[in-house]
């Protein structure tokens, strides 16, 4: 079975089964603001928001009654010298795992649920939580938090298409150049914050390794180019929602694709959903984008390298990035 067609026929409550002992397990992640909603300035007690946030999410009317302690984390934001009353004070991150509800029918349902009309039980339910949780107010002890609800941009993947049809769309029409003006697509992806050991050579090194890095994306659609480098930026994030991540131990992935639809089938599948190992009981939810400043364009013109190295010494102030170039036989510009 292609790429292509595994990923058409995917469901919302179904893994995806990558190399590796890898696979693609759908959950669904929201951002949670918090404000004040009164005039108090005491401190912000994380233990205490979280502990209410979670008994209300367990009871009904959302009865989320398998959502573990760690699915949902809280922070105090950074008392900043100057605040507005309706700046958030913390920040949360919900994630709600179990979603096999999703393919149980109903009492009106007959016959088995297909795989659209899963999906688009999915979306309706996600709206229906959002719309629940936003502007909820929590009083703890006389504190009262007002929670907002955010879907993050790499979860939406409907939200981050458009933003790639946009982009091009006004690139297209802002060219001075009739002749030029030629529709142009996306084909590189961008997934940051994947443990480095998980796309390493076992026993070998605990360093992302290109070969087996290629051998796990290749099952999403084929694969024109390649590069990996160090997450430092995300290690060293001033969000404290990220702060489970370390320095050094976590990569990004820039992955380029023959074609336009292997990407787009690429998104797809990595949109909504957290990167598990057999074996692990670690889920890891990375962050998926596409490459809108042409990475690969922007290193055409440096010589290639024929496997990765990971240097950290910076090269006039900035870290080097090494590219691996696979290409295709039709693509060599050489003659034998």
């Amino acid at each position: 079975m292609s790429a292509a067609t595994a990923i058409a026929a995917l469901r919302p409550t179904e893994p995806f089964p990558l190399p590796s002992d890898l696979s693609l397990a759908r959950r669904l992640k929201l951002l949670l603001p918090f404000s004040r909603a009164d005039l108090s300035v005491s401190p912000v007690d994380e233990w205490q928001l979280k502990s209410a946030l979670l008994a209300f999410l367990r009871n009904p009317p959302l009865s989320l009654s398998l959502l573990q302690d760690s699915d949902l984390s809280v922070s105090r934001l950074p008392d900043p010298q100057k605040r507005r009353r309706e700046d958030p004070v913390a920040s949360g991150v919900l994630y709600v795992r179990d979603l096999s509800f999703l393919n149980r029918k109903g009492d009106e349902e007959a016959e088995e649920i297909t795989r659209e009309q899963e999906e688009e039980k999915y979306l309706q339910w996600r709206s229906s939580l959002v719309e629940k949780l936003a502007g909820i107010e929590l009083n703890l002890k006389g504190v009262v938090y007002q929670m907002s609800v955010e879907i993050p941009a790499s979860d939406d993947f409907k939200a981050m298409k458009k933003s790639w049809e946009d982009f091009y769309a006004s690139e297209l029409y802002s060219s001075r150049n009739p002749v030029r003006k030629i529709a142009k697509r996306p084909d590189t992806i961008l997934v940051r914050g994947v443990p480095s050991r998980w796309f390493a050579e076992t026993r070998i090194s605990s360093k992302a390794s290109t070969l087996v890095t290629h051998t796990i994306f290749s099952a999403l659609g084929k694969i024109r180019t390649l590069n990996i480098s160090n997450d430092d930026e995300l290690g060293a994030s001033k969000d404290e929602t990220n702060k489970g991540f370390i320095s050094g131990l976590n990569c990004k992935v820039w992955v380029q694709f023959e074609s336009y639809d292997d990407f787009h089938n690429a998104m797809k599948a990595l949109c909504g959903r957290s990167l598990e190992k057999e074996g692990s009981r670690l889920k890891v939810d990375y962050e998926v984008t596409w490459d809108s400043e042409g990475f690969f364009r922007n290193a055409q013109y440096e010589p290639a390298q024929t496997k990765l190295e990971e240097r950290d010494a910076p090269v006039h102030g900035r870290k080097k990035h090494y590219t691996l170039r696979i290409e295709s036989d039709h693509r060599k510009r050489f003659r034998d």
